[in-house]
């Protein structure tokens, strides 16, 4: 399993846009990828500026196929001159437990 950590800092004005954005691909994730296992979005309570994603795929191929996807692209080409600084982190999962009770 693979996991994809995106830390968006939105230019000034443009935080529900993006925001908008961001749900729209989670609509997309859900129709079309069955290889996207988990997609959240997180708004940072401590600078409101910022939007964090984070994902989990099935597999390496399955995170490629979502981030050159039509969800992807649409997100970049609508967000492309509100988006300042974006930090992606990649990784395997090492653990993942799910507090469902």
């Amino acid at each position: 399993m693979v996991s994809l950590m995106a830390i968006i800092r939105c230019k000034p004005g443009s935080v529900e846009t993006v925001l908008g954005a961001l749900l729209a691909v989670g609509d997309y994730v859900k129709a079309h990828e069955a290889g996207t296992l988990d997609y959240v979005v997180i708004r940072s309570t401590d600078d409101p500026s910022i939007l964090i994603t984070q994902e989990r795929f099935a597999d390496a191929a399955a995170m490629t196929a979502h981030n050159d996807g039509d969800g992807s692209k649409a997100f970049f080409s609508a967000t492309i001159d509100l988006l300042g600084e974006v930090t992606v982190h990649v990784g395997d999962v090492v653990n993942a437990v799910s507090a469902k009770r």
